[in-house]
């Protein structure tokens, strides 16, 4: 299906966007409505972009893709930075390419800060980043920990403390540091990009199932990602030289493997420990999603499967971006 050969098509911009918590069915639904509208998948993932990481980002395999063009997955080395910039302009590439195409862009993830920039273009370019003072904030975490941090945050800017959870130590620097540079907080800027329009015509899903069932689901997935070869994995990324200075070996399910590596922790203690980080972060993914607005809430509890919400989704795409 091309859009764009169809003369019912009404949207000028078209995006879907499919979000929600991590292991509450997103990538699984977004294959199954490209393929029932003719769309193209975007990668709204903080590390799924990482190649080499597929088991414990619960990346898709290319069957599980079904010949669904994919974006912003295995676009990156390990070592390699990656921050809501680089998502911002790489997800606008894979946006134009997929538009030229005449596919409709489906942006499926659980990272709601990268997905608010994509939608509503968000201005990162009023400063640069300082390296050296933010050498030296991470060089104050390390040796005072990240509570400490973030209360030099609550004293300069307390609204965005109050967002930003303490162990986001990457979003607590850059809120101090956007506070070094102009004397402002960063929360009044955040309130100003808010008012922004979307620059897409999109229409916005939210997975939203019962937390007690999301909890399960969590569990259930952490469970086959060791029987997958999750403890494998993160030895190879070791040998290679990837410890926890790396960005990429923050994310949840490889930092615990590898205290386990390093015999801080037993292999079930690795385990109980990625599943508990797992549900604080889905808690907070929930928290994020609640506060924005425009969002189509499915309980997937209510269907069969994925390909039944995505019969759903499409109606109601097929009623908005397009006529018919």
């Amino acid at each position: 299906m091309n859009w764009k050969e169809n003369s019912s098509v009404q949207s000028e911009r078209p995006l879907v966007i499919i979000a929600g918590p991590t292991a509450s069915g997103k990538s699984a639904c977004a294959v199954e409505l490209c393929r029932l509208i003719g769309g193209a998948v975007i990668s709204g993932d903080s590390m799924q972009c990482y190649r080499h990481m597929d088991i414990g980002t619960a990346k898709t395999t290319p069957a599980e893709q079904k010949g669904v063009p994919h974006a912003l997955i295995d676009c990156l080395e390990p070592e390699e930075p990656w921050n809501v910039v680089l998502f911002q302009q790489m997800a606008r590439q894979a946006y134009e390419r997929f538009y030229g195409q005449g596919l409709i862009p489906v942006l499926a993830g659980g990272t709601g800060f990268y997905i608010r920039a994509f939608l509503y273009g968000t201005d990162f370019t009023q400063t640069a980043e300082d390296t050296a003072y933010r050498k030296e904030l991470e060089e104050f975490a390390k040796k005072n920990g990240a509570s400490a941090l973030h209360r030099m945050l609550a004293e300069a800017d307390p609204v965005s403390a109050g967002k930003i959870h303490e162990n986001n130590i990457k979003r607590v620097i850059r809120a101090l540091e956007y506070y070094a540079q102009t004397g402002q907080p960063i929360s009044s800027h955040n309130e100003e990009q808010k008012k922004k329009e979307p620059e897409y015509d999109a229409v916005r899903f939210l997975m939203d199932p019962d937390r007690k069932l999301l909890y399960e689901a969590i569990d259930r997935r952490v469970d086959i990602m060791f029987e997958n070869g999750l403890v494998k994995e993160v030895e190879n990324l070791k040998k290679k030289g990837f410890d926890r200075s790396f960005q990429s070996m923050q994310g949840i399910g490889y930092k615990e493997i590898l205290d386990h590596l390093d015999g801080k922790c037993t292999l079930d203690e690795a385990a109980a420990n990625i599943k508990i980080a797992s549900r604080h972060y889905a808690k907070r993914q929930q928290t994020w999603f609640y506060a924005e607005k425009d969002w189509i809430r499915i309980d997937p509890a209510g269907f069969s499967g994925a390909e039944e919400i995505a019969e759903y989704m499409a109606g109601i795409v097929r009623k908005t971006i397009l006529k018919g």
